[in-house]
């Protein structure tokens, strides 16, 4: 799912930065884009859930398809639906990319993915909705490490600050290993993913 919409305005829009390059801009505008993003405007619980559901939408980066999928598989399972639906976004290869610290952003991840220079288990996957299986092993393709951005990856430009400890990940090598399904406090998103299941459910 690649939006046309600038993603500072997008951000904006949505009230959360979606890339690092968005932080300064929605510091400097922490409000709506338009005339009208500073004025007051009415809301509403399904406005509310709608939102929620825009946000969790946009720090994925699926479509609208997509994330009913993922939510009608998590009310198959048991526990939480919430945490269940979370948990299986997180195991989109895009989104173990992200995480693992071999791309800047999920938008960057996926184009990674799509452009084949990522492995799973050996095998080169170029689906970005591929998902992960515990003890996976994730490599970016031998041709590709030479690439820029992979050797800034390489050097640990990308690294999170706290690695999920549901990832292993050597980044000088550029490997990494999904170890398990995660946890709700584990995964780095901001949402209320309640008012998604809502959203969904009503």
């Amino acid at each position: 799912m690649n939006s046309s919409r600038p993603k500072t305005k997008r951000s904006r829009a949505l009230g959360i930065p979606l890339t690092p390059k968005c932080v300064r801009y929605f510091e400097r505008r922490p409000y709506p884009p338009g005339v009208h993003g500073r004025g007051r405007k009415q809301t509403s619980d399904y406005k509310t859930r709608l939102l929620e559901k825009q946000r969790l939408r946009a720090q994925y980066n699926v479509s609208e398809k997509q994330l009913r999928r993922a939510f009608e598989r998590s009310t198959r399972g048991k526990g939480r639906t919430g945490d269940a639906l979370l948990a299986d976004l997180e195991t989109r290869l895009d989104a173990v990319v992200l995480r693992a610290g071999f791309a800047r952003t999920i938008y960057q991840a996926r184009q990674f993915v799509s452009h084949r220079h990522i492995l799973v288990d050996g095998a080169r996957v170029n689906i970005p909705s591929y998902r992960v299986r515990p003890g996976s092993v994730i490599t970016v393709a031998e041709r590709s490490r030479r690439m820029p951005p992979f050797v800034e990856a390489a050097a640990g430009a990308h690294a999170p600050e706290h690695l999920p400890e549901y990832l292993q990940a050597d980044h000088t090598q550029l490997v990494a290993r999904f170890v398990r399904l995660p946890e709700r406090h584990e995964i780095p998103v901001r949402c209320d993913v309640q008012l998604v299941v809502e959203y969904y459910s009503r």
